[in-house]
C-alpha cells in the first residue's frame, strides 16, 4: 500500500507564491517520475510539471518560468514552488508518483488527494 499526501494549498493574491509538498509513504521500493497535475472547474486535468528520477524536468508552457518542481529522494517527496501566481492558476492540484513496491516488477502511478489553490484579490 502506497499513499501520497499533499499539502501547501490555499488562497493567495495575484503575484504571490505558494509551495506545494507531496510525500509518498508505504511499501516503496523505487520511485521514478514524479509530477503535478491540476484541474480547474469545467476543464480536464492537465499536466503542470514533472521530474524524472535523474532530475530532468518538464513544464507546461503556461507555467514555465514561474513554477519549479523539485524532489527530495531521501524523503520521498516532490515539491512545486509556484511564483508570480495568476488567477488562471486557480485549480485543484494533484501530485503523482510512479512507484514500484517490493515484490512487484512494475511501476504504478499513485495520486495524491488534491489540494486547492486559489489565486484571487
Amino acid at each position: 500500500q502506497v499513499h501520497l499526501v499533499e499539502s501547501g494549498g490555499g488562497l493567495v493574491q495575484p503575484g504571490g507564491s505558494l509551495r506545494l509538498s507531496c510525500a509518498a509513504s508505504g511499501n516503496i521500493f523505487s520511485i521514478n517520475t514524479m509530477g503535478w497535475h491540476r484541474q480547474a472547474p469545467g476543464k480536464e486535468r492537465e499536466l503542470v510539471a514533472r521530474i524524472a528520477s535523474g532530475g530532468s524536468t518538464n513544464y507546461a508552457d503556461s507555467v514555465k518560468g514561474r513554477f519549479t518542481i523539485s524532489r527530495d529522494n531521501d524523503k520521498n517527496t516532490v515539491y512545486l514552488q509556484m511564483n508570480s501566481l495568476k488567477p488562471e492558476d486557480t485549480a485543484v492540484y494533484y501530485c503523482n508518483a510512479d512507484i514500484s513496491s517490493r515484490g512487484y516488477s512494475i511501476y504504478y502511478r499513485y495520486w495524491g488527494q488534491g489540494t486547492q489553490v486559489t489565486v484571487s484579490s
